[in-house]
């Protein structure tokens, strides 16, 4: 049986805490910063180099995620009518 390795495989933290960095700074907008402390408020001590290099390396798949999930626009005529 082949297992495949995790995503977040051979990183210090756990992926819950690269998967809230990744997705706080591509949801709203902080600077690496603001993610930082908001970690170390949490209790995670992390560098904000570290969290660039995330958002580099997974930031394209969450953003793929999250367009895969969006509604999808309703078609609108000129004459579309409510019933």
């Amino acid at each position: 049986m082949n297992k495949t390795k995790s995503l977040y495989h051979g990183h210090r933290f756990p992926a819950v805490v690269i998967s809230c960095a990744v997705r706080w700074y591509l949801r709203f907008s902080l600077s690496l910063l603001d993610i930082e402390e908001l970690l170390l408020e949490r209790g995670a001590v992390v560098t904000y180099e570290s969290i660039r290099c995330w958002c580099d390396r997974f930031g394209l798949g969450f953003a793929k995620c999250a367009k895969a999930v969006r509604r999808k626009p309703a078609a609108r005529g000129a004459f579309a009518t409510c019933s």
